[in-house]
């Protein structure tokens, strides 16, 4: 909880804003597109970047949920742990691993082997479509009790 306190109260932190539907279609769509870019520089042998943008790939699709029911964030540990209290950690697993894996490519150079990361491809791949399916179907009634738990901390 205090980690969330933190969060809510950091400047560029979660904050409960308008619903903008067209903006996390937005995200959703450029979740998708990094996802083809993964493959194309996986296709490439391109190891660098496939690491780094499947991990932009799942942030855009984990930020177009919070996007939808009218979250804002701009800090990435946040926007990761504000899903994880509302989701569920067991649905922000992969996307943390990605992360360091990411942090690891693209600051120190250091990443996996071409298998390892055709695995992290295909779960980037099952994370999208998650949040695709989820962001296209998500109510009135569940944004508004997504909202509420964040706003209230009831978590």
């Amino acid at each position: 909880m205090q980690k969330l306190d933190w969060c809510l109260k950091l400047k560029n932190g979660l904050k409960i804003v308008n619903l903008n539907e067209r903006i996390a279609k937005v995200y959703l769509n450029e979740a998708k597109l990094s996802l083809e870019r993964a493959q194309k520089n996986f296709k490439d042998n391109d190891l660098l970047w496939t690491t780094i943008v499947i991990y932009y790939a799942e942030y855009y699709a984990l930020y177009s949920f919070l996007q939808r029911i009218g979250i804002k964030s701009e800090n990435h540990f946040c926007s990761i742990l504000g899903v994880s209290k509302l989701l569920g950690e067991d649905k922000v697993k992969r996307i943390k691993i990605h992360k360091e894996k990411r942090i690891d490519a693209q600051y120190f150079l250091k990443f996996d082997k071409k298998d390892e990361i055709s695995e992290m491809l295909s779960e980037a791949k099952l994370f999208v479509s998650y949040f695709d399916e989820l962001v296209s179907n998500i109510k009135g009634e569940e944004i508004e009790s997504y909202r509420y738990k964040l706003e209230t901390k009831n978590i």
